[in-house]
């Protein structure tokens, strides 16, 4: 063998041991990383009793319990964090969770200064921040997309109007806590309106205020039914515990042949259990429920936590992530939530 070849010989057998060298270290620093467990806080908006997340038919408890089964299997060991709807509680839960050193906080509260001064405390802890709903300055969001959740509903008003009563122009209303000032409310009521406005461009929604008491929202609507004794007549609620509240003063009222709802939601309370009564079934497709837009509240953990463990791996995560929206119906309710415990 030649001086050269020996020379080359050498070169290779030294390019693939630094190539082995190399794959090892990656594979070391893969394999860290997988094994790797991180320490994630998540602070709830409120899990109080009978308290309704953002105006809609969910409970923090539903939230909580998406995260509780998400994490399994996930990377991550959580700890759990009620802020009971209080600023300052939010605030403290922040301080415990720094405290304890985190890896990262989801934090979920709806109060702009204490979400200011929260974001502040974790960026100078060098702790990365997740919000939901509601803005931290600098974190990344994951929140609804209310103006997307009112026009579905909206358009599906106009569309039922078109198809079924093409010779009459109906009257619209929007039920519910209209008069709540949150950012949400306001988005899903404008929402409502460009979709009808898009559908039925002569048929403004007249505002009917309930103050968010489902017993208010039956006994404003049949006084509104009787104000419209010709009229077909499409409702828009803001939640789904108003939609049941708008069809019984509707079948009190002897109005079910010219009278639709479609709500927002689609909470347990509308799609249920297979042991429960079900307004939105395969088996009920004559409700003047047409449906509900989904916000899959009791989903979150699962849309959640992949991005935080994304953020926690260093990746760029988009500054804004927002919920995909669809109208839950006879048709389509047990695609979007499977009768699981049908045995």
């Amino acid at each position: 063998m030649t001086e050269r070849a020996v020379m080359t010989a050498l070169q290779m057998k030294r390019r693939h041991f630094l190539l082995a060298t190399l794959a090892m270290i990656s594979s070391a620093r893969v394999a860290s990383a997988q094994s790797r467990r991180f320490r994630v806080a998540f602070a709830n908006l409120n899990e109080e009793p009978g308290a309704r997340i953002d105006g809609l038919g969910f409970t923090g408890a539903d939230i909580r319990r998406s995260f509780e089964l998400a994490s399994r299997g996930l990377p991550v060991d959580m700890n759990y964090y009620d802020n009971g709807g209080d600023a300052d509680k939010a605030l403290d839960n922040a301080k415990d969770a720094i405290s304890r050193k985190v890896d990262l906080l989801i934090e979920y509260n709806s109060d702009p200064r204490a979400n200011d001064e929260i974001g502040r405390q974790l960026k100078t802890a060098g702790i990365p921040v997740l919000a939901i709903n509601h803005p931290i300055p600098g974190a990344p969001l994951y929140t609804a997309d209310n103006i997307a959740a009112g026009r579905i509903a909206g358009q599906t008003l106009g569309k039922f109007a078109k198809q079924n009563w093409s010779d009459q122009t109906p009257v619209a209303a929007i039920l519910g806590d209209v008069a709540d000032p949150s950012p949400s409310v306001t988005a899903r009521i404008q929402g409502v309106t460009e979709g009808l406005r898009q559908e039925l461009p002569n048929v403004p929604p007249i505002l009917l205020d309930s103050a968010g008491h489902p017993v208010r929202a039956e006994g404003v609507l049949a006084k509104f039914l009787g104000t419209q004794t010709r009229r077909k007549v499409l409702v828009a609620t803001l939640d789904d515990a108003s939609a049941l509240a708008a069809k019984s003063a509707v079948e009190t009222a002897g109005r079910t042949s010219d009278c639709v709802i479609v709500s927002q939601g689609a909470s347990r309370i509308v799609h249920g259990g297979t042991s429960e009564k079900k307004e939105i079934d395969p088996a009920n497709r004559g409700s003047i429920v047409l449906g509900s837009v989904a916000y899959y509240m009791d989903r979150y953990g699962y849309e959640v936590l992949p991005i935080a463990l994304r953020i926690l791996q260093g990746e760029q995560v988009p500054a804004q992530t927002l919920t995909s929206h669809v109208l839950i119906s006879a048709k389509n309710v047990f695609v979007e939530y499977p009768p699981y415990d049908m045995n």
